[in-house]
């Protein structure tokens, strides 16, 4: 994203506050109930918020600053580098064809959802290796398949993905059984009825992901890991199909279905190759990511 490692100490404060982050998006919040009590700010939610959100548009200025700085100085020699940011700064001030325009707002909103989308990455990643640990015949399909297109004489390829379809279905079940986003919020834009129920407008929403991947009446064996059950479904998760969306069917959520799934395809497959072993005690299997 920013084309350079970030300090040390620098990361590990990034991690706090994607961990905090990942709390209060999680946490029960009494003013959602009660938006009367919402000024209050009673359980602080919003101050912490906040504080974080602060933290992070600091970085970012500061990055976007820093950018800018280097960019005058090297002139033309900085055609060379085209990374991202690099992306969004050549397209500063120029109106799309949306009606939008390119400024330091537009810049930290698009960072920031790139941020939340690789946060949850590892937590992803972690709970396939470990339903595969526990699931050793899905284990040892993966890794033939993966000897079938990949062999052992090279390194996978990104194209060598599109030949993988057992790999793609094992991340999809995690993502089923553990979502990065277990519960999806909303304010109802409009007034609506909905199976008898009056939902005025401005209401807020809460929407149970985690439960609905564990729904007996849409999945066999709910609980179950069973990779095979999207070999021959075309059901997947960018926001079309309502029986998996581990991102929540949000817009804002677009760049997370991109990432992090291809991202835990890129790791699982290397790993699961040159990885022999399993679980010598059952590990709780029922949270979230």
């Amino acid at each position: 994203m920013f084309s350079e490692d970030l300090d040390p100490a620098l990361v590990d404060e990034l991690t706090d506050v994607a961990v905090e982050a990942s709390v209060l998006s999680g946490a029960p919040n009494v003013s959602d109930l009660y938006p009367a009590l919402a000024a209050a700010d009673l359980q602080g939610v919003r101050r912490r918020a906040g504080r974080l959100v602060a933290w992070l548009h600091g970085l970012m200025d500061r990055q976007i600053e820093r950018r800018r700085r280097s960019r005058r100085a090297a002139g033309e020699a900085r055609r060379n580098s085209n990374d991202l940011l690099d992306m969004m700064l050549d397209m500063e001030g120029d109106e799309q064809e949306e009606g939008w325009v390119m400024n330091q707002d537009v810049m930290r909103a698009l960072l920031m959802e790139l941020i939340l989308a690789s946060a949850s990455l590892s937590a992803a990643t972690e709970w396939a290796m470990a339903e595969l640990l526990q699931n050793q015949d899905a284990m040892k399909r993966l890794q033939d398949e993966i000897a079938n297109v990949v062999g052992t004489n090279r390194y996978m390829e990104e194209a060598d993905l599109n030949h993988l379809p057992y790999l793609q279905a094992v991340v999809n079940e995690t993502l089923r059984l553990h979502p990065p986003v277990p519960f999806a919020t909303g304010l109802a834009e409009a007034a609506v009825e909905v199976q008898g129920y009056n939902i005025p407008k401005g209401t807020a929403t809460f929407v149970n992901i985690w439960a609905i991947g564990r729904d007996g009446e849409v999945w066999d064996e709910p609980d179950k890991f069973m990779p095979e059950r999207f070999l021959q479904s075309e059901i997947n998760f960018f926001g079309a199909d309502f029986e998996l969306i581990p991102f929540s069917a949000e817009g804002a959520y677009a760049l997370a279905c991109l990432s992090r799934p291809k991202s835990c395809l890129c790791f699982l497959a290397p790993w699961c190759t040159v990885f022999s072993g399993r679980c010598c005690q059952k590990i709780m299997m029922g949270g979230m990511v």
